[in-house]
C-alpha cells in the first residue's frame, strides 16, 4: 500500500493545527485534497480513541466549562431540507483544567439539555476527586451537574451582562459590551475569587485561531460533521499533549500528570500506525 513519507504527513498535521485550509496544505505539500482529508480521518479517529482512553482518573481542583458556536454545509437559516438533521449550527463543548489548561473532555453537538448532560457526565466519569465547577449562564448546566455530581462538587455560574452594541458595530460581528458580571453559587461552597471561565474562554479563542474552519466571513467552514469531529479531536490531542503551553513551560498533559514526556506530531502519526 502506497504511504506517504513520515515527514510528509507530519507536516500535513502540523498544518492542520495552525490554521491552514485543507486546499493550501495540498498545494503547499504536493498531495491531493483526498489525501490530506484520509489523513485528518485517520489522525481524527486515532487522537478520539487515545483521549478517551488516557485522558481520565484526573485530579483537578477547578474546572471551567465553556460553548463555542460554529456551522457545517451551511448556517441554520440557510439549511435546505434534503440537508436538516446534517447541516446547520454546531456547538463545541470544552471542559478546561484553570491550573494546567488540559482539556478534560469535549463534546460536538446541539446545545440543548441532551447535550449537556451527555457532556458533564462525560466529565464527572473522568475525575476522582470534588473540584469546583465554573460555567457560563446556560440553563442547560444546571440540571446536567445536579444529576451527574448531586452535592458532590462546587458549582457556580457566571453570568455576563452585555449592553446594546454600539451603532457602528451594529449590523456586524463586533460584539455588544460587557456591562457587568453575576457570579452565582449553585451548589457546595465554591471559592468566589475562582468563579472564572476566562480560561475556558481564552483556549476557545486559541482553538478558533488554530482552525480554518472557525473562520468568520470564508468558505473555509466544515462541510461535512464528521470531518469537523476529527479536525477537534486531531486539535485536542495535539494542544494536551504536543503545544507548549507557554505560562507552564510544558504541555497541559504533562502538567497535569498525564504523560511523563513532551510529545511531538511524529507521534500522532504512530498513534494513527498503530490504530
Amino acid at each position: 500500500m502506497n504511504k506517504l513519507p513520515l515527514e510528509k504527513r507530519v507536516q500535513i498535521l502540523s498544518m492542520l493545527v495552525e490554521d491552514s485550509s485543507m486546499r493550501s496544505i495540498s498545494r503547499v505539500v504536493g498531495v491531493s485534497i483526498n489525501t490530506v482529508t484520509k489523513l485528518l480521518v485517520d489522525a481524527g479517529n486515532a487522537c478520539a480513541a487515545y483521549h478517551d482512553e488516557h485522558v481520565r482518573g484526573l485530579t483537578c481542583k477547578r474546572v471551567q466549562c465553556d460553548e463555542i458556536w460554529s456551522f457545517c454545509y451551511s448556517k441554520q437559516k440557510n439549511v435546505p431540507d434534503h440537508k436538516q438533521g446534517s447541516g446547520g449550527d454546531i456547538w463545541t463543548w470544552t471542559a478546561l483544567d484553570a491550573d494546567t489548561k488540559l482539556i478534560c473532555n469535549w463534546l460536538v453537538g446541539g446545545r440543548d439539555a441532551e447535550y449537556a448532560y451527555a457532556f458533564i457526565q462525560d466529565l464527572q466519569e473522568r475525575l476522582t476527586n470534588r473540584v469546583q465547577l465554573t460555567t457560563d449562564g446556560h440553563g442547560a448546566y444546571l440540571s446536567a451537574a445536579d444529576q451527574t455530581f448531586g452535592l458532590d462538587v462546587d458549582y457556580a455560574q457566571l453570568v455576563k451582562m452585555y449592553g446594546e452594541a454600539p451603532e457602528v458595530a451594529k449590523g456586524k460581528y463586533s460584539p455588544a459590551e460587557c456591562t457587568r458580571i453575576k457570579k452565582t453559587r449553585v451548589a457546595g461552597k465554591p471559592d468566589e475569587k475562582h468563579i472564572s471561565t476566562s480560561s475556558v474562554e481564552w483556549q476557545n479563542l486559541t482553538m478558533s485561531m488554530s482552525m480554518r474552519r472557525f473562520t468568520r466571513l470564508t468558505n473555509a467552514f466544515s462541510k461535512k460533521f464528521e470531518n469537523h469531529c476529527h479536525a477537534l479531536a486531531l486539535y485536542f490531542v495535539n494542544y494536551n499533549f504536543v503545544r507548549i503551553h507557554k505560562s507552564l513551560k510544558v504541555t497541559p498533559a504533562m502538567a497535569s500528570g498525564v504523560s511523563s514526556r513532551l510529545w511531538d506530531v511524529a507521534d500522532i502519526v504512530a498513534l494513527i500506525d498503530a490504530r
